[in-house]
């Protein structure tokens, strides 16, 4: 038996399943998590898993996990759970990584050079098809395999390569100029590393990684372990003193 539509929801559709509803960001952030877990869990040679099991891998909790994958209408069955395959299909075809994407990245630099290099994209189905560059050093060299083109390029090379998604690595004032080009190429989808905010047009979509500002919320956190346990420290020593 199928675990039930939550209270008020929407009635399923002809095949027992809640007709499509918008996603929310957040949601969307967590169905990435749970598509990585099950492909994992797959791997391993787990077959079915529990709500319990897999809200717990993910860092959520199960409650959270239920309510996100009803929005894809997908419910696990009771006493056994979610059919891992089935599941991780359901996610492949929402999140769109049912079939590989085509990346380009801009600025083989430190950071560039090692998103290059990382093969965990193109084992997810992101493999990074082109390089681009303007230093005359890097230019015409071959990063596992791939050789670096001139920034020039990228209008003729992405648009002719179906390029899907563009991934901006450079230095920040090169950012906007570089975006320009990709959008220019047809590149819908960027994720931006360089520490600028860019301008784009209604239908292209822009993720921005600062990874400058995730270390400082992490100070953040630290500082404020410190805070709590100088308090704490503080406490006990008027209490001894009283």
């Amino acid at each position: 038996m199928t675990l039930p539509p939550e209270s008020g929801a929407a009635a399923p559709d002809g095949n027992g399943e809640r007709p499509a509803r918008p996603v929310p960001e957040a949601t969307v952030s967590r169905l990435a998590v749970y598509l990585r877990v099950l492909g994992e869990l797959r791997e391993a040679g787990v077959e079915t898993v529990s709500s319990e099991e897999l809200a717990g891998a993910s860092g959520v909790n199960s409650a959270k996990l239920r309510k996100d994958l009803s929005y894809l209408g997908s419910y696990g069955v009771r006493g056994v759970g979610y059919d891992v395959t089935s599941l991780q299909g359901r996610l492949q075809g929402e999140l769109g990584v049912d079939h590989r994407q085509s990346v380009a990245l801009v600025g083989v630099g430190n950071l560039g050079h090692a998103l290059a290099g990382y093969t965990g994209f193109a084992g997810r189905g992101f493999p990074v098809s082109t390089l681009f560059d303007v230093d005359d050093d890097l230019v015409g060299s071959e990063i596992n395999g791939i050789r670096v083109r001139h920034v020039r390029e990228i209008p003729e090379v992405c648009a002719g390569g179906g390029v899907t998604i563009g991934m901006i690595a450079t230095p920040g004032p090169a950012a906007q100029k570089v975006c320009d080009l990709l959008v220019a190429a047809g590149v819908q989808s960027i994720l931006n590393f360089a520490p600028v905010l860019l301008t784009v047009p209604d239908d292209v979509e822009v993720r921005k990684v600062d990874l400058s500002v995730e270390l400082q919320v992490l100070a953040f956190h630290v500082a404020r372990r410190h805070t709590g346990a100088a308090a704490v420290t503080d406490k006990t020593n008027e209490s001894v003193v009283s």
